[in-house]
Order: structure tokens, then C-alpha cells, then sequence
């Protein structure tokens, strides 16, 4: 069992940056692909980034590639999402999760289905 707690939401200008951090509770942290997924107001949730259980190896959305840097620290149970060059269209409700099925990333494992634990979700608001 895997329990997620996300945190570092806020309001900020657009063009400003915030960075989320997502704690981990459970063993064997490293052996799970983390996740960051989206939901803004009246659309579904969307991917956004995902790192590989090694932290080696990474998949972004197009939408935010450039701006946002996912990193991990395993020995500390922690990912991290770095938001820069904001805008008002990032405004959504931020999501970690985990997958226990795999430790890989991939184009091709972009679903939420991948993913089984999930996080309560932070709050991210960009100002125009």
C-alpha cells in the first residue's frame, strides 16, 4: 500500500513558477514509475509527466515539455515537479500517483490505468 500526499500549490502570475512535491509512504519507493496528472474545471484529467522508478528516464506532455522538470529522490521518498513559464491554461488540479506494475515509462504508458495509487491532489492557479 502507497500513500500520497501532494503539496506546493498556489496562485501565481502567469510566467511565474511553483514547485509541487509529492511524499511517498510504503517500501520499495524505487520500484515505482511515478506520475503527475492534471484535471482543470469541466475537463477529464490528463497526463502530464512521468518519471521512471530510477529517475533515469522521463515522458512529458507536449504541452508542458520545456517548462516543467520532473525529478525524484528516492532515498527520501520524494518527486518533485519544477512549473516554469506558467500559464493560465496549467490551472488545474495537480495529481501524483504511483504504479506498482512497472517501474518503466514509456510513450506507450501514458493512461492513468497504469497507475494505482493516487494522491488527494494540490491546487494550481495561473493569473493572467
Amino acid at each position: 500500500q502507497v500513500q500520497l500526499v501532494e503539496s506546493g500549490g498556489g496562485l501565481v502570475q502567469a510566467g511565474g513558477s511553483l514547485r509541487l512535491s509529492c511524499e511517498a509512504s510504503g517500501r520499495a519507493f524505487s520500484s515505482y514509475a511515478m506520475g503527475w496528472f492534471r484535471q482543470a474545471p469541466g475537463k477529464e484529467r490528463e497526463f502530464v509527466v512521468s518519471i521512471s522508478g530510477s529517475g533515469r528516464a522521463t515522458v512529458y506532455a507536449d504541452s508542458v515539455k520545456a517548462r516543467f522538470t520532473i525529478s525524484r529522490d528516492n532515498a527520501k521518498n520524494m518527486v518533485y515537479l519544477q512549473m516554469n513559464s506558467l500559464k493560465p491554461e496549467d490551472t488545474a488540479v495537480y495529481y501524483c500517483a504511483a504504479s506498482s506494475s512497472t517501474s518503466y515509462v514509456s510513450r506507450e504508458r501514458l493512461s492513468q490505468s497504469w497507475y494505482d495509487y493516487w494522491g488527494q491532489g494540490t491546487q494550481v492557479t495561473v493569473s493572467s
